[in-house]
């Protein structure tokens, strides 16, 4: 099955529309236009249900196969929000909204799926049920687990799921997967500090907590350097140092430290939670302050499972010829909750030699628009074949 033929006729139709998605960026669950867009689309292919208000501003469709001796259901997934990003692109479809920015390509994401519901819908060449899913917040707001929340597996009685992400860096229409382990756990620190302020020329009645968290941020380097396993995998970074004066002559009376931690696995997070407070708290103590600690738990490893997987990649290879192992990914990904309740998969795609996601820069390449509805149906179709 290479690239379906179909595709390569919507593929101008798809384009406008992830342009019209680019135009128009929306943040977290703040996806009404972008929600309200996929919904009509969905209406006008004529998927059998279209359920909107989904994990707040998510919308389902159904699309039944035209048998159903199998009995199965299988999820597909894209995310639609952005990030508040300042386009610098100069593009003709760059985005309208001052600090809004498709930077990440989950307007391309969108565009995609809603291609391939369309000639799924069109074809119905499957045994089973087919359940798209267009979520919002993956960009910090768990939209994924939302949206698990309001039962939706179970409502729909999905069966598996699967996901896919654009990759700058990998050829344009390329595919890259591995099972087990493929984006890390994402959690959040905030620390404070509080010492005693004072005058800058006397120190001496201070407690500065400047120098304190100077320590701090030192010190939490060690966790991956001196207490986790050197094959683990683990990232500590301190991301923002704010001080509660910004006067030249003033010793602040608190510091306000935020960062994450990036992990492979549940004893290495444990691991990392246990050592940065009793480091914060440690280092603190011992200087005369006070640290507090909020440890926040964000996204959990996301883990592909081996038989989805291996699956996914065989549908990958008949559309592009290979699939490639890809890499570990120490960046977070919020499909790891819909992992997390059903079996299924996440796939790399590449966009081509871009501007890496997340950059003022970035532009998802068109090109691979047939390639991505390709694997989308594939899914359906391979492995809910008619009898």
């Amino acid at each position: 099955m290479p690239v379906k033929n179909r595709f390569a006729e919507l593929h101008s139709d798809i384009t406008a529309w992830r342009r019209d998605l680019h135009q128009h960026p929306e943040i977290l669950f703040e996806t009404h236009r972008t929600s309200a867009t996929v919904a009509e689309k969905l209406r006008a292919f004529g998927c059998d249900e279209v359920v909107e208000g989904i994990g707040r501003t998510g919308v389902v469709g159904v699309i039944k196969g035209r048998t159903d001796t199998s009995g199965k259901v299988i999820g597909l997934r894209a995310d639609m929000d952005a990030l508040p990003i300042h386009e610098q692109t100069g593009l003709a479809y760059a985005s309208k909204t001052d600090g809004a920015m498709h930077a990440c390509g989950h307007d391309g994401h969108t565009a995609m799926l809603l291609g391939a519901a369309q000639y799924l819908a069109e074809t119905r060449n499957f045994d089973g049920t087919t359940v798209v899913i267009f979520q919002p917040a993956e960009e910090g707001g768990g939209g994924a687990k939302v949206m698990c929340d309001d039962d939706m597996m179970a409502r729909w009685g999905i069966q598996e799921v699967y996901g896919m992400h654009n990759w700058p860096g990998m050829p344009a229409g390329s595919f890259a997967i591995r099972p087990g382990p493929f984006f890390a756990a994402t959690d959040l620190l905030d620390i404070e500090i509080e010492g005693r302020g004072g005058h800058a020329a006397k120190p001496n009645e201070t407690v500065d907590p400047t120098v304190i968290a100077s320590q701090i941020v030192g010190a939490l380097q060690t966790i991956a350097s001196r207490n986790a396993d050197p094959v683990s995998n683990i990232v500590v970074s301190v991301t923002s140092f704010q001080t509660s004066s910004n006067a030249y002559n003033v010793i602040p009376q608190t510091v306000h430290l935020k960062g994450t931690v990036r992990t492979m696995s549940l004893e290495t997070r444990d691991l990392a939670e246990k050592r940065v407070n009793e480091i914060c708290s440690g280092v603190a103590s011992a200087m005369g302050a006070q640290a507090r600690v909020t440890y926040h738990r964000n996204y959990p490893v996301m883990v592909n499972h081996p038989e989805q997987t291996e699956f996914a990649a065989g549908v990958a290879r008949s559309v592009a010829g290979t699939c490639e192992e890809a890499p570990l990914v120490m960046g977070g990904e919020d499909f790891a909750f819909m992992l997390e309740e059903r079996p299924g998969a996440y796939i790399l795609v590449g966009n081509g030699d871009t501007a890496r996601v997340h950059h003022p820069l970035y532009n998802f390449d068109d090109d691979i628009i047939p390639a991505g509805c390709s694997w989308w149906a594939g899914i359906v179709e391979q492995r809910m074949p008619m009898r």
